[in-house]
């Protein structure tokens, strides 16, 4: 089945294999992408879907070093190289819409940018900067109602340029402990407006983006990714989580919207999403869903087979692997990812890993 054509309403895939979302931080100048961006993802192609990595519809939530950007014309530009690369191998390619919010350093952020967040909870730890090395997390600023509507509006409009760049969809990053899940989890929302407070209240902004993003560009060109029992940049679970996503699922449904997408992120320390709310969340949303977190070929077929997910993304394995569907399919080895190259600049641990023989 992985290898099998997938068509939706809102997909037509020649696969079921989705590349996930990678921060490789390459975009060197001005967060714009670039000719050895669009080898990259032109190299991954296989997929049926790829999604991009993170990538910020505002100056504010360009929280890490070098990552790319869609705000600007030259912005679009740079992705369109992408897009054509891998539109030329026959797949699709959705951009994903990461806004950081508090996870940033002001070392990071251009001129005129601040570090803004649902409300002025500080985030353990460091991050690292290019011009400082690594640095404690900053207090963001707590975002006003003028804050939000401008945020609202820049997803919008990145959701427009993507379509002037020729991309297939884009997704909304609700998960992972970015802007949309700062809001949705009361670790990170302690507001006592519209916007926090109750289940329905921290839905609110990300549900207010995905209806601003369909009004612009469609339904069936946007997904949203969540990650409910992650605990990456402070999230974590919380009294009443389940019935709140649920909720959610069943709203974004009532859009339209192309998926939903899962991480399971417990195959790197997090916490077990429970198989029985994974099936919950599937049925709630009861449209394209999509399983990531720890799959190898064989647990994705089972998946497949099984129901439990309509796509299965596949994320360090493509990293180190630019002909992965073609390993899988043949059962052959997978080269190993090289971790001190994940963030570097340059083609190194890039687009130098060696496709099979």
């Amino acid at each position: 089945m992985l290898f099998d054509p997938y068509h939706s309403d809102a997909l037509q895939l020649k696969n079921r294999l989705v590349m996930a979302p990678l921060t490789r931080s390459r975009a060197v100048e001005d967060n714009t992408p670039n000719g050895l961006m669009a080898e990259y993802y032109g190299q991954r192609a296989g997929a049926g879907l790829i999604i991009t990595e993170g990538t910020s519809p505002s100056p504010n939530g360009l929280g890490y070093p070098r990552i790319p950007g869609l705000f600007s014309a030259a912005q679009a530009a740079g992705w369109r190289k992408v897009t054509e690369a891998v539109h030329a191998r026959g797949a699709k390619i959705f951009v994903q819409l990461m806004h950081t919010g508090r996870v940033t350093h002001p070392d990071n952020l251009p001129a005129g940018a601040e570090v803004v967040a649902p409300s002025a909870l500080t985030l353990s730890g460091q991050m690292y900067t290019d011009k400082s090395g690594m640095q404690p997390h900053p207090t963001p600023r707590a975002m006003t109602q003028a804050d939000i509507d401008a945020a609202l509006a820049e997803y919008v409009t990145a959701a427009r340029l993507a379509i002037e760049a020729g991309f297939d969809g884009v997704e909304l990053h609700a998960a992972n402990g970015y802007l949309l899940e700062q809001f949705l989890n009361p670790h990170a929302n302690q507001r006592a407006d519209a916007y926090g407070g109750s289940a329905e209240n921290r839905n609110r902004f990300v549900l207010d983006v995905a209806r601003g993003v369909v009004a612009a560009i469609g339904a069936q060109r946007v997904g949203v990714r969540v990650s409910p029992y992650g605990v990456f940049n402070d999230m974590g679970a919380f009294e009443g989580m389940e019935a709140q996503y649920l909720a959610l699922a069943r709203e974004l449904s009532a859009l339209g919207l192309a998926y939903l997408h899962l991480v399971d992120h417990s195959s790197m320390g997090a916490p077990t999403v429970p198989a029985e709310f994974k099936a919950q969340l599937r049925a709630a949303f009861g449209r394209t869903f999509i399983g990531s977190g720890g799959f190898d070929g064989e647990a994705a077929e089972a998946a497949l087979r099984e129901g439990r997910a309509d796509l299965i993304a596949f994320g360090r394995l493509w990293l180190a692997n630019p002909d992965l569907e073609e390993r899988l399919q043949r059962k052959l080895p997978l080269n190993d990812p090289d971790p001190a190259t994940f963030y570097t600049p340059g083609a190194k641990g890039y687009t130098d890993y060696p496709r099979a023989a």
